[in-house]
């Protein structure tokens, strides 16, 4: 029994067919088989053949229930070049007619340009090469790599994770606390020029006094934040209040003693102050002066000073006993210095650790971390950085050297030995 489609081409035989020729019922047929061969040859070259099966069950060998899969369908880009492959790999099997497992033999031949699914145009000169298709290996090393670049890529860290039971780190509301501390800042910030309304003190004076007042708290052994404050309160006072230069230092011990009612637990007494003054002023004009001082400020003593920036931004370096010091070290300086009024104090804070990181690490120790929590990047610390390795430079030089004095000792671990980074100021030239 013999069935012949001209169109698809299709001719069933019967089973026990042996390749290159066999014999069934005393009829040989192999020549059959052997002109669908010539009928090959005459094929266009720049089309491709393809041996489609997937009509019929390979199980049993007969058609599908739904009827034969459509002979002619579209062949995408790296299916054709799957399909040159094999024909590459095994020619033969390519030429030659195939036989089921149940004997019966199909051959369906396609005469079908080549076409892409994804509407680009093949090149139907030669098939498209197993080369450019990207492997399942080359897929995976690619994510991979995106992967790890993912994971080295530097994100903002959580500094306050491991705080949560910590009543004092009040983790809930930390981030909006110092968002209120960065408005407020500008209103406890004084004029630059403030002292340009002075007629009887002048810059040099208000450094000696802050100078002094430095080792004073360091022999009485008080807060980093009453110093601070006591700075704060100084500048504040100065630039609302005219004095003559013989109170000046009065103004200096007072504001010391409002600092410390406000900040510490055991407060020096007035007469302690009288006798560091070498009795220069009474105890009815240190009380007089306290008196003025609280009523010229309003008495306002809750303000940001760079003491409050100083703790978060050091969580935020993720800084060690070494950098704390300088960093403490190089504020400290600041506060001597009356150009430094120009900044608020949470940039001082900023430039002065940034400033310790060059020194003890080198550049580019300014993290994300850092700029997200300071709100401050590295152009834009660059320039009071460099004012602060000035500040550096000539602290153990001139006359006023407490700070150097208080930090060239082993309490706060020699910090005043390190050497400036004076690379900061060697790329500040190079630039200009």
């Amino acid at each position: 029994m013999a069935i012949s489609d001209e169109n698809n081409s299709v001719q069933i035989r019967p089973a026990n067919v042996q390749q290159g020729g066999g014999e069934m019922e005393g009829r040989k047929f192999g020549g059959e088989i052997k002109a669908n061969r010539r009928a090959l040859g005459v094929i266009n070259q720049n089309q491709f053949c393809v041996v489609n099966k997937r009509g019929f069950a390979e199980s049993n060998g007969v058609c599908d229930k739904n009827g034969p899969v459509p002979a002619h369908r579209p062949i995408t880009r790296k299916y054709a070049a799957q399909m040159a492959v094999s024909q590459h790999q095994c020619p033969e099997e390519s030429k030659r007619s195939k036989t089921s497992s149940s004997g019966i033999e199909f051959t369906v031949w396609e005469d079908v340009p080549l076409t892409d699914a994804d509407d680009n145009v093949a090149d139907k000169d030669q098939p498209m090469p197993m080369s450019l298709e990207k492997s399942k290996s080359e897929i995976e090393k690619d994510q991979m790599e995106v992967e790890m670049e993912d994971i080295f890529e530097e994100t903002v860290l959580d500094i306050d994770g491991g705080d949560p039971k910590d009543p004092l780190a009040v983790v809930d509301y930390i981030e909006d606390l110092y968002a209120s501390y960065k408005k407020m800042e500008s209103s406890s910030c004084v004029s630059p020029c403030y002292m340009s309304q002075q007629f009887d003190i002048n810059e040099r004076m208000r450094a000696i006094l802050i100078d002094w007042l430095i080792e004073v708290h360091h022999k009485f052994e008080l807060r980093e934040e009453t110093l601070f404050l006591t700075v704060n309160l100084i500048d504040r006072f100065l630039e609302k209040q005219s004095v003559v230069r013989k109170k000046l230092q009065l103004v200096g011990l007072v504001a010391l003693l409002l600092a410390c009612k406000y900040e510490e637990v055991s407060v020096p007494v007035v007469d302690d102050l009288v006798f560091i003054s070498d009795k220069a002023y009474t105890r009815k004009e240190v009380l007089e002066m306290e008196r003025l001082m609280l009523n010229t400020l309003h008495f306002n003593m809750s303000v940001p000073t760079p003491f409050v920036f100083m703790r978060r931004f050091l969580k935020a370096a993720q800084s060690d006993k070494k950098l704390e010091m300088l960093s403490l070290f190089l504020i400290e300086l600041c506060q001597v210095e009356y150009e430094m009024l120009k900044y608020p104090p949470s940039f001082v804070v900023a430039a002065a650790i940034y400033t310790a990181q060059s020194t003890l690490y080198g550049g580019g120790q300014w993290s994300k971390t850092c700029q997200w929590h300071t709100g401050y990047s590295e152009e834009q610390l660059l320039e009071c950085s460099r004012l602060v390795v000035g500040l550096h430079e000539g602290a153990g030089t001139g006359k006023l050297t407490g700070v150097h004095r208080k930090y060239n000792t082993s309490k706060y671990g020699y910090a005043a030995r390190c050497e400036p980074a004076h690379f900061l100021l060697v790329q500040a030239n190079q630039t200009s």
